[in-house]
């Protein structure tokens, strides 16, 4: 499955592309639209849709993942913000794209297992799970929720598959388990650990 992670801003729009499949996480591209701050706010809607929906047809996502509303620092930060997670939106829905809106703190604690990580630990996470550096912070953030988005797409997969067996009489065990925080265990928390497991056999060479 691919999916394509969205961090959006008027300023600054991250977007990622990750392919995962079973326990594993693969990069396939990462970016940031970033249009002329002098122009109206109208023109730099219009670049950020042109802008994704180009990646949307270089890179043939299945899913599409943009964090939710979350409160902004003034009314006029929210409300370009809002203009911007819009246009996103829309160019989602147009390609005909599932999409799944995932709070912040919901994927800092899928990524880095706690929902006040800042953008550095996020960085250097997403860094250790996909193996390269991303363009920026927002291009990072935006990997982070394709990530997540892509973990959680995973679990109500199998969930489903799961009630589907037992309705139809079968014993059926799920290998996915809570953490009793409402966040699955299974395929990104086994990527995590792979993850550091690499490292930690860098650091002894």
């Amino acid at each position: 499955m691919r999916i394509l992670g969205i961090d959006p801003g008027i300023r600054n729009t991250g977007w990622g592309i990750v392919e995962q499949s079973d326990n594993r996480l693969a990069h396939i591209a990462n970016g940031v639209i970033k249009p002329d701050p002098a122009l109206p706010d109208a023109d730099r809607l219009h670049i950020i849709a042109v802008g994704l929906a180009d990646v949307i047809a270089a890179t043939s996502p299945d899913l599409a993942a943009i964090e939710e509303i979350f409160v902004a620092k003034s009314a006029a930060s929210a409300l370009k913000l809002g203009m911007a997670r819009g246009v996103s939106l829309m160019q989602c829905a147009a390609a005909g794209l599932e999409i799944r809106e995932l709070a912040a703190r919901r994927v800092k604690k899928s990524i880095t297992g706690t929902g006040t990580a800042d953008k550095v630990q996020m960085q250097d996470m997403v860094e250790r799970l996909l193996g390269i550096r991303a363009e920026n912070a927002d291009a990072a953030d935006a990997l982070a929720i394709a990530i997540a988005a892509g973990h959680e797409a995973a679990f109500d997969g199998a969930r489903l598959a799961s009630f589907g067996a037992n309705k139809s009489g079968k014993n059926h065990e799920s290998t996915l388990v809570s953490k009793g925080d409402g966040a699955p265990a299974s395929g990104l928390q086994a990527a995590i650990e792979m993850a550091l497991a690499r490292d930690a056999g860098g650091d002894k060479k």
